[in-house]
């Protein structure tokens, strides 16, 4: 085991046996009503399962990125449609 994977090792073993009353909150401001004024709640939006052909070399790409590459490719299209979206005068914004 290298010596990297034994410091998180006993990390993590130190913070399960911490309480509550054992973590410093004092960097942290607390939640006050002008935080919730401004709070947005935003709920998941449906996603609809395609079958998409994309370049070999490209899907690899964003496989090597490991977990959840199927929702960067997403998150990637979504910045692109509002990038479109924005550049034209009168269109419509979801």
């Amino acid at each position: 085991m290298s010596a990297k994977r034994k410091s998180i090792s006993s990390d993590l073993k130190r913070l399960d046996k911490m309480t509550d009353a054992d973590i410093d909150y004092s960097d942290i401001p607390p939640l006050d009503e002008h935080f919730f004024t401004k709070a947005i709640v935003t709920l998941p939006q449906k996603k609809d399962s395609i079958t998409l052909r994309i370049d070999h070399d490209v899907l690899e790409y964003f496989k090597h990125q490991g977990k959840g590459y199927q929702t960067l490719i997403n998150a990637i299209l979504k910045v692109y449609v509002y990038a479109k979206q924005n550049q034209h005068p009168g269109s419509k914004h979801k």
